[in-house]
């Protein structure tokens, strides 16, 4: 967790430094992005809110993404990683939103993705989505390294 926190105190401080905000959609990391967000002294200065989006319901009542908005997409996909984190940011009203969504193992997902799986998005100045492919069963260290993932996708962005 260390790790994660030394990226979100580098986010942080890019967020304070311009006055913005964030909030943050996840998945298979479970709060772990959240959490490292959170850690900061000061986060509440950037960090709006957040939800773990993770069932079908939960993108339902927590995203306000309906099954109409879903037609011809799937989870665990960058198309929907960029809707989530859109849809965050309007939710929140937030200048940057951030999302994640995938599978962590030991097994694949019902949509045919591996475990290790995971597609991250940016919603703000810069969008940018991007999948992570970890090649890893291992549950826990997929987690971790998704939301590390997912933490350095937004400092990037934050960065240009």
């Amino acid at each position: 967790m260390k790790d994660l926190i030394a990226i979100a105190e580098q986010v942080a401080a890019r967020l304070v430094a311009r006055k913005e905000t964030i909030a943050v959609a996840e998945s298979s990391t479970g709060g772990l992005i959240s959490a490292s967000l959170l850690a900061v002294p000061g986060a509440s200065a950037y960090f709006l809110g957040g939800a773990v989006v993770y069932t079908r319901d939960a993108r339902r009542l927590l995203a306000d993404i309906s099954d109409e908005a879903m037609k011809g997409l799937r989870s665990a996909s960058e198309p929907y990683a960029q809707l989530l984190a859109n849809r965050t940011r309007e939710r929140f009203s937030t200048d940057w939103g951030l999302s994640e969504t995938g599978a962590t193992g030991p097994t694949g997902n019902r949509y045919g993705d591996a475990a290790g799986h995971s597609c991250m998005a940016v919603a703000g100045r810069t969008p940018q989505v991007v999948t992570l492919e970890t090649g890893s069963a291992d549950r826990q260290a997929n987690m971790h390294a998704f939301a590390a993932r997912a933490l350095n996708l937004l400092l990037e962005n934050l960065s240009r």
